[in-house]
């Protein structure tokens, strides 16, 4: 009897503060494309991005150029122009790969420069999302967008527009 009082008392305080706990929703995605300067961000990333992919592309271009030419000469070329040839076309793939690591690298420019541009506006949002937590005293807050694992959430508690509110734009 005592150990079915028991766990009953502790049943029933799960409970109580399992409720007294507050979930809310955003949707990231919805915020992102809302704020223009993650617009832009986007925008002067792909431009960027192509740059440095065209340059690439050049590179390994001439190394292909360089490498068919040896081939149709191949037979007129004494060893050690063979050899030379050779080495020139190694040095052009190594150039073009050691660029393309350069900039789309795990740490290379493309990366650096996304984080530049981005990091300011995630803190931003967060810091948003943060305040509205501890106004409202929220304990838990689920990205809509990035959790497959929700399947519905009710849209009152998707707190999206006030945090775009609290950023100074209005959805």
């Amino acid at each position: 009897m005592r150990k079915l009082f028991i766990l009953l008392l502790l049943a029933t305080t799960c409970a109580t503060v399992a409720n007294a706990q507050k979930f809310v929703l955003v949707d990231m995605e919805y915020i992102l494309k809302n704020i223009p300067a993650y617009e832009r961000a986007n925008e002067q990333l792909n431009q960027v991005s192509k740059k440095w992919q065209a340059e690439v592309e050049a590179l390994s271009s001439e190394a292909q150029t360089l490498y068919k030419d040896y081939q149709s000469e191949a037979v007129f070329l004494s060893e050690e122009q063979k050899t030379q040839r050779e080495e020139e076309i190694v040095a052009k793939e190594k150039e073009a790969s050691e660029l393309k690591r350069k900039y789309f690298g795990p740490d290379g420019e493309l990366y650096q420069k996304r984080e530049s541009l981005m990091t300011p506006i995630q803190d931003e949002i967060y810091n948003a999302v943060k305040d509205i937590c501890d106004q409202k005293g929220y304990s838990l807050v689920l990205d809509r967008a990035s959790d497959s694992g929700i399947i519905f959430a009710s849209p009152k508690i998707d707190i999206s527009n006030e945090v775009l509110t609290k950023l100074g734009y209005s959805y």
